[in-house]
């Protein structure tokens, strides 16, 4: 079974989630700026969800976290919760 590792940055908006990956790619980093902004109790450790299977997370969490380029920052990526930035760490299978 295919399993993923990645960690986020929940926000309430779009616009501030694009300014945050603006951010990132400027050089910041993704762990502080979890820390600082995420909305979501992960943001205490640097926004890291630790390894998941499919279903674990909201579908278009997944739908990012299982398709898409390993080691990018993803997003904004939109579910019930807010506004996501994911970065995928590590994939299997």
């Amino acid at each position: 079974m295919a399993t993923a590792a990645a960690r986020h940055i929940l926000t309430a908006t779009r616009e501030e989630c694009e300014d945050l990956k603006t951010r990132i790619e400027g050089g910041e980093d993704f762990a502080d700026l979890a820390r600082e902004h995420s909305l979501c109790p992960s943001g205490r450790s640097g926004g890291d969800l630790g390894q998941f299977s499919p279903g674990q997370m909201v579908r278009e969490f997944d739908e990012v976290v299982f398709s898409e380029a390993v080691g990018e920052v993803h997003g904004p990526v939109q579910t019930q919760f807010g506004f996501h930035l994911i970065e995928i760490t590590t994939r299997t299978g």
